[in-house]
């Protein structure tokens, strides 16, 4: 259930606000810049030290250089496709990217953001409108109940309690 006529293509757009793209920004500068330099050094020393089989350090910084060029291509990858704005404002009480919903799930309430983890700013759950939850509440109205298919299998059905706009 999907309000995809007003919506770009969610399988490779992210929604983040310019706080958001600046930080994200600043985050791929700092990786592709010092710390890559930075991390380059430590393997070299380590190089120098002779054996690689059994040097931790090498090792260490090889793996820790791993993490980081797969930061990096997610950066990349999430500031290429990115939508940075706001999402746009759609029916009041549907369900739309960039807001706070809360809805019940089982007898249990959950409050969570639906977008990308990178637009919050303060301590709040995040759900991907790509992850089985947040395609099911995307373009629900405000009372609807909506089901989806769990990673185990389960079918789950979500009454949409309420829907803001987090930004």
């Amino acid at each position: 259930m999907s309000n995809a006529s007003n919506l770009p293509n969610h399988e490779t757009q992210t929604w983040l606000t310019q706080e958001a793209a600046d930080r994200l920004k600043a985050e791929l500068a700092d990786l592709e810049g010092p710390r890559r330099a930075d991390i380059i050094g430590k393997i070299e020393s380590a190089r120098a030290e002779g054996d690689l089989k059994e040097n931790g350090g090498y090792h260490a910084a090889r793996e820790e250089q791993g993490k980081m060029e797969g930061r990096i291509r997610q950066l990349k990858h999430m500031l290429e496709h990115a939508h940075i704005g706001t999402p746009p404002v759609g029916e009041s009480g549907v369900v739309g990217l960039g807001m706070l919903v809360t809805v019940d799930i089982g007898g249990s309430e959950l409050k969570f953001l639906l977008g990308s983890r990178e637009i919050a700013t303060d301590d709040v759950d995040v759900y991907s409108e790509k992850s089985p939850l947040g395609a099911a509440v995307l373009g629900a109205k405000v009372g609807q109940t909506v089901t989806y298919t769990a990673p185990n299998g389960k079918t789950i059905s979500v009454a949409v309690l309420e829907a803001q706009t987090y930004f």
